[in-house]
C-alpha cells in the first residue's frame, strides 16, 4: 500500500553559499557564547563584591544578571544541537 505522505525534503544543496552560512551561524553562535561566559563571570565578581559591601539592591540586580547570562549560554549552547536534530528530522521524512 503506498504512503499517503509523500516523501519530501529540503533540499539544501540547491542553495548557493550554504556551506558559507553554515560558518557564519556558527560563528555567530562562538561569539554568542563567549560574550555569555564574559558576562557571567562579570555578574559573578558584581554579586560576590555587593554582597561583601552590604550593597543589597546590586547584589540582587547581579544575581539576575548571574541567571539571565547562565540562561543565556545555555540557550546560544543548545541551538546547534537543536538545530542539528531540526535538520536531522527534517531529513528523514
Amino acid at each position: 500500500m503506498p504512503s499517503l505522505v509523500p516523501l519530501i525534503g529540503p533540499d539544501f544543496g540547491a542553495v548557493a553559499g550554504s556551506g558559507q552560512l553554515r560558518r557564519v551561524v556558527g560563528a555567530l553562535l562562538t561569539y554568542g557564547l563567549i560574550v555569555a561566559a564574559l558576562m557571567l563571570i562579570t555578574c559573578v565578581v558584581a554579586w560576590a563584591l555587593a554582597s561583601a559591601g552590604g550593597s543589597w539592591h546590586t547584589a540582587t540586580k547581579a544575581k539576575t544578571g548571574v541567571f539571565v547570562a547562565l540562561g543565556g549560554a545555555v540557550m546560544t549552547g543548545g541551538a546547534l544541537a537543536w538545530a542539528d536534530w531540526l535538520l536531522g528530522v527534517g531529513a528523514s521524512l
